[in-house]
């Protein structure tokens, strides 16, 4: 089951107390440091990084759906849902992330997916928590079902449920070319336990996992083995579920964090995240155009370096 947590202080707040600089469209010019694998296409476009399994490569940012995109699948509460998922595409991103268990996410992403271009466009990705192989069979039908797809790119097995049985369906599905990558989600550290034997010994595509500036357990255990086996690696929770947002609440963004083109706290946490070669792109929730534009141009320019990153975590951990 997915979890609940409380949201002490979100971004909303935080935005609507001035704590955030205003978002400058434009990064900072890059400089030669820039993490192992990242490729850009022109001048201000996303970071792209390597699925190491196919050689693909994805724009460096993905819109989460759990819990923002969690409404009532009616016209009036789709089309703010539907205006981000819209400018997130012009802005050059194609991950987005959803899950059977998000409540009503993969029915709102059918009525977007319903409208226009969008879906060629994206790079979907669900999973599946049921157990049992029928089971397993039927909830991934009903994903293709509410949100109207042939394909779905990437399916993954959420939180490690009955990982051995619903991986065989996976490959089975892949082989059939109705979905095109298999992985596996965690997303607390006490499933790191469970998840490093099958990174060790499972051909994966695709892990999913969480890591933060003030949580980064993932990064000692999990993402070097990630990248020693050619996984690609989605972050969740790169805010900490609001948790760093709280922790920053009034204060300004440092200014060493502007060499490397940190405008806002958000583009600080996420720019921290993908500055670890092995991410190949963090997923946080994005229900406003505003979110996105901002998340987004934490995907350009350049990456905070070694000591930069160190720098980084001596700040949060001093709050």
């Amino acid at each position: 089951m997915r979890p609940e947590t409380p949201r002490p202080l979100s971004r909303r707040a935080l935005l609507a107390a001035g704590a955030l600089a205003p978002l400058l469209a434009p990064a900072l010019a890059a400089s030669p440091a820039r993490a192992a694998g990242d490729a850009r296409d022109a001048e201000g476009a996303l970071i792209r990084r390597p699925i190491p399994k196919s050689g693909e490569t994805l724009p460096a940012m993905g819109i989460g759906t759990s819990r923002r995109y969690e409404v009532e699948p009616t016209p009036d509460k789709v089309a703010p849902l539907e205006a981000a998922v819209r400018r997130f595409v012009e802005l050059g991103g194609s991950v987005i992330d959803t899950a059977p268990s998000y409540g009503t996410a993969e029915d709102v992403l059918g009525r977007i997916f319903a409208k226009g271009d969008l879906r060629e466009k994206v790079f979907l990705a669900s999973k599946v928590s049921a157990s049992g192989a029928e089971g397993g069979r039927a909830e991934i039908q009903r994903s293709f079902e509410r949100m109207g797809v042939d394909v779905i790119d990437l399916i993954a097995v959420h939180n490690l449920i009955d990982t051995g049985t619903n991986l065989a369906t996976l490959r089975d599905l892949k082989a059939r070319k109705k979905i095109r990558y298999v992985g596996v989600t965690v997303w607390r550290d006490g499933q790191f336990d469970g998840l490093e034997p099958v990174l060790r010994t499972e051909p994966l595509d695709f892990v999913q996992v969480n890591y933060a500036v003030d949580n980064r357990a993932a990064a000692e255990r999990v993402l070097p083995l990630a990248a020693d086996k050619g996984v690609a690696v989605m972050v969740n929770v790169p805010f900490g579920r609001d948790r760093l947002f709280k922790a920053v609440q009034g204060k300004p963004v440092p200014d060493f964090a502007r060499a490397f083109g940190c405008e806002t706290w958000p583009q600080f946490f996420l720019k921290y995240v993908l500055g670890h070669p092995a991410v190949t792109c963090p997923i946080p929730g994005m229900a406003k155009v505003s979110y996105v534009e901002d998340n987004c141009a934490a995907a350009r320019g350049r990456l905070p370096d070694a000591a930069e990153r160190r720098q980084m975590e001596a700040f949060i951990d001093a709050l």
